[in-house]
């Protein structure tokens, strides 16, 4: 395995924003040449990177026959778009490397969880703005190497309207009196970045879940982004557990937090659903 970690510095980062890949070897008596990769950005409401949603779901991919990146992403005091340039920036440096790692280059998905949600579902609906193209000085026919190939969101954080979850929001985007800073106020950055407002048919597909019993990112947000995702005639796939906090992971005892918590049996299918989805739409021959 290729296990190398690549530190990301990018305007507005913070020390120990960084891209760890877990390459499969490849080898010539095996049938496989390709494989995708799965970028995973873990949550933690734009304050940390949740640990419980990084490398343990990276090796989930990995048994299943994919190469797999965890983004460790700046986070508060880091402010938008910090976080997006940097999974920009790991969006180029895999495909600059795909032919050496054996990437299938119409197969790399990104996963985010909660707030790593609404950064992955970010870089699927803002990777043709102007700032992201002027980042890595890329003209117009070549911002499509920023485009993801799929999404993966589980609970995800998208709308910073009726639903937010304001703690994401106010880390993301900083005090609202530092609107001005930015040139943009409030509002107007808000709006922005309810990436329900952001949907394309240029979206890549996507797989959702979500719990009916959220109680800290509402599961409207999933719902307003799958109905945009319809309405632009976008494929996709939502799942909809009746119970189960915020959070979960993989809802099973290799993510539990150590007082029990975020164990729920009904939503441990997400990761064998997700399984399937990828089988079915970014693996070539069977393999």
């Amino acid at each position: 395995m290729i296990n190398k970690t690549f530190p990301i510095s990018m305007p507005g980062s913070l020390p120990g924003a960084r891209l760890t890949v877990y390459i499969q070897e490849h080898y010539d008596e095996i049938r496989i040449d390709r494989r995708p990769l799965v970028l995973v950005c873990p949550g933690g409401a734009y304050a940390y990177t949740s640990p419980r949603e990084g490398e343990v779901l990276a090796m989930q991919f990995l048994a299943m026959g994919c190469h797999a990146a965890v983004l460790q992403y700046s986070c508060a005091p880091a402010r938008y778009p910090a976080a997006l340039l940097e999974e920009a920036y790991a969006m180029t440096l895999i495909r600059q490397h795909a032919e050496e790692w054996y990437v299938d280059p119409e197969g790399v998905i990104v996963l985010g969880c909660s707030a790593g949600g609404h950064l992955a579902a970010s870089l699927g609906t803002l990777w043709q703005e102007d700032f992201l193209a002027g980042a890595f000085d890329l003209g117009p026919e070549d911002r499509r190497i920023l485009r993801p190939d799929g999404l993966i969101l589980c609970y995800p954080v998208i709308t910073g309207g009726k639903y937010a979850h304001r703690g994401s929001f106010e880390n993301l985007l900083g005090p609202e009196e530092g609107a001005e800073e930015r040139c943009e106020d409030a509002a107007s950055l808000l709006s922005g970045l309810s990436l329900e407002n952001r949907v394309t048919k240029d979206t890549p597909p996507a797989f959702i879940w979500h719990t009916f019993t959220d109680n800290a990112v509402p599961v409207e947000n999933s719902l307003l982004f799958v109905s945009a995702l319809h309405g632009a005639g976008v494929p996709t796939e939502f799942h909809m557990y009746p119970v189960g906090g915020h959070g979960l992971s993989l809802a099973s005892r290799l993510t539990a937090h150590r007082d029990g918590s975020a164990l729920q049996a009904e939503c441990t299918s997400w990761i064998l659903l997700v399984h399937t989805w990828i089988e079915s739409r970014y693996v070539k021959d069977g393999c």
